[in-house]
């Protein structure tokens, strides 16, 4: 960012100094109010705040009342009453919401910088932990902080991301941007450790920073962007990049082919260089491409056995503006994806196949017209199968489509590419349910009833359907006597699913209903040493309820149990999938589930076992082994009774 300050013109001088004194008259009345007509004076505050946030020296103003926003009862009432409960990684999502919503995060984040510079105080928050919060933010909303919002942004949000960028760009340079630094790298590392199919935000986050303020930390992910190679140690351009490709020698290739492939390995991100060598390789050295997409053993094989159909794909979705999908077709050649009998039949049909007029619209509307509908599409599916716990329901309430996409790929892929070409070839889905077909065609709105756009290609076109087919489903079975999931999971997610089905909220009352037995269950199914150490063959359905990290009871959520096993200090976790975008959470009472460094697959999410159970309220089971509840240790059921009772189950009744 430059240094020279900007010269205002004598009509944006006007603007600022009216929304200045429309802001401390708002201010003024507030102060003065009597109880009964605060709350219409705090919305007009807020109005009048994000009018002036508007303003490039807007938020300065706003800044210098912020030390006393607790003091006036400005967030009383709303989720922002108790800074110690707020969350980072939901900041983004509002700053996508409704203008009221924005504006009050907005307030909310000045008045953290206010106790993070010791302006201001709260007496749940310490300066260490507003500064904490602030740099996340900034790290988890790095887009808005350097404008480059896209043209949905600026239709959907308007003005208002004017708004969000000022007052970032106010606190950062409050803040400092060598702490950014850190939140970002951070950040952004462990992102990348969950290999997740979406990255262009995580993209925009290196290559801001790296050009802005260089810094020897971000080296590792700038240099996987922008110079993975030798020949690219000067960020030539890709133009510049692929006519020195032509006339270099099979050695240079080589190290060409080693250095990204390493880069790639190391941080999960690809450069658009890779996609280049990629294409040029498959043309004129295809032996190197092993080495180029960074293959073992394993993911040779796979390649020899299925060459023509690896080129095939190479052609059709490895491009500068899909760069990402070499990472996903290492992937599918190193789990050994092609091994199932459908998939490469299924592959080849769905790249001869003609796409829908309807479907080409909606992938040119979200990933515009740089590449064919056909190469979107394409890459996505390549990403899916390779990477199946990357997938994420980005903004939707659908993380039990996302869930199923993940099975499906993981468990079933020939299923998932059956249903995606009859979405793409027939707009329409068609799923069994107790007998009956089901169609998505003309069946009413599911949970999402308008879907958020920020999704991997597959689930785009995928999830509009599965929502529909789920909804329709719980229509069906709403008046039955148990909870939904027992009749839906099985046939929604496939015949792999087990059978028994255990849950300990009644689906009426909310009361917890046998959690001692509940917990025993769970126990004799899963873990090792009450199952006879029986391992998770099929990843498997469950519920948490989801919590805060104050522990407050947010929902219920659906998850994927994959594994249950001995991390590297010998303690039991449970391995899962989360399909929300990020592993990483605080669900409050010292639950943080894991995402690396205890064994984790990349994708996975990790807890102990006792700290998962104290979030579990439904899970699936073979109900033909029946392990040995009884030998399950009574104090550890009493330890997560405890949990559950005192976070998510406060205030039910135990029966």
């Amino acid at each position: 960012m430059g240094t020279g300050q900007m010269t205002l013109s004598r009509g944006e001088n006007s603007d600022l100094a009216r929304e200045q004194r429309r802001f401390q008259r708002a201010w003024k009345a507030l102060t003065r109010a009597p109880a009964y007509t605060r709350e219409n004076h705090k919305s007009r505050l807020r109005e009048a705040a994000l009018r002036l946030l508007q303003e490039p020296e807007g938020p300065a103003t706003v800044y210098e009342h912020a030390h006393q926003f607790d003091e006036i009862g400005l967030f009383l009432g709303s989720d922002w009453a108790e800074p110690a409960a707020l969350r980072p990684e939901i900041v983004s999502g509002t700053f996508a919401s409704d203008i009221e919503l924005i504006s009050v995060e907005l307030l909310s984040e000045l008045r953290l910088l206010a106790i993070a510079e010791g302006r201001g105080s709260h007496p749940d928050m310490t300066s260490e932990d507003a500064r904490n919060f602030l740099q996340t933010t900034l790290a988890l909303n790095l887009q808005r902080l350097f404008p480059m919002h896209s043209e949905a942004d600026r239709i959907r949000l308007g003005d208002r991301t004017r708004a969000i960028t000022h007052t970032l760009q106010f606190i950062v340079e409050h803040i400092g941007y060598a702490s950014v630094f850190d939140a970002v790298i951070l950040e952004a590392e462990s992102m990348l450790a969950q290999r997740p199919i979406l990255v262009h935000h995580i993209c925009h986050m290196v290559a801001e920073l790296g050009r802005s303020q260089p810094d020897p930390r971000a080296a590792p992910l700038f240099d996987a962007l922008f110079r993975p190679s030798p020949a690219t140690a000067d960020d030539p351009g890709t133009v510049s990049y692929q006519a020195h490709l032509g006339a270099m020698t099979h050695t240079e290739l080589e190290a060409e082919a080693d250095a990204m492939a390493g880069h790639m390995d190391q941080t999960g991100l690809v450069s658009t260089y890779h996609a280049v060598l990629i294409r040029h390789l498959r043309g004129v050295a295809p032996a190197l491409l092993p080495a180029a997409l960074g293959l073992s053993s394993t993911g040779q094989d796979a390649m020899t056995s299925y060459q023509e159909l690896v080129f095939r794909l190479i052609d059709e979705t490895i491009f500068p503006e899909t760069a990402q999908t070499v990472l996903g077709l290492q992937a599918l050649l190193e789990r050994g994806a092609l091994y199932f009998p459908p998939v490469p039949a299924g592959l080849w049909r769905q790249i001869v196949h003609p796409i829908r007029e309807d479907v080409q619209t909606t992938l040119r509307e979200v990933f515009g017209t740089t590449q064919p509908p056909r190469v979107w599409l394409l890459s996505g599916l390549v990403q899916l199968l390779g990477l199946p716990l990357g997938i994420g329901q980005g903004d939707n309430p659908t993380c039990q489509s996302a869930r199923a996409l993940s099975l499906w790929a993981q468990s079933d892929p020939g299923y998932l590419l059956q249903l995606l070409l009859w979405a793409t070839r027939d707009g329409e889905i068609i799923m069994s349910f107790e007998g009956e077909s089901i169609s998505s065609k003309d069946l009413d709105p599911g949970l999402a009833e308008t879907l958020h756009t920020e999704l991997d290609p597959i689930s785009l076109i995928l999830v509009p359907h599965l929502d529909r087919l789920y909804a329709e489903m719980w229509r069906r079975v709403e008046d039955r006597d148990a909870d939904g999931h027992l009749w839906i999971n099985p046939e929604f997610h496939g015949w792999w699913v087990q059978r028994g089905f255990a849950i300990c909220v009644d689906i009426y009352s909310g009361a917890i209903i046998d959690f001692d037995d509940f917990i025993r269950s769970f126990y004799a199914h899963y873990h090792p040493y009450f199952n006879g150490n029986q391992p998770v063959i099929f990843p498997q359905p469950a519920g948490i309820a989801s919590t805060t990290s104050g522990g407050e009871f947010v929902g219920w959520h659906a998850i994927a149990i994959q594994r249950v096993g001995l991390d590297f200090s010998g303690e039991m976790r449970v391995y899962f999938t989360n399909p929300n975008n990020e592993g990483r959470q605080d669900w409050g009472g010292g639950i943080v589930t894991s995402v690396t460094g205890n064994g984790e697959i990349p994708g996975e999410s990790s807890l102990p076992f006792e700290q998962f159970c104290a979030r579990l309220y439904l899970f699936h089971f073979d109900p033909l082994e029946a392990g040995e509840p009884d030998a399950v240790d009574a104090e550890a059921v009493a330890r997560i009774t405890a949990a559950a009772a005192t976070t998510w189950a406060a205030g039910r009744d135990f029966n």
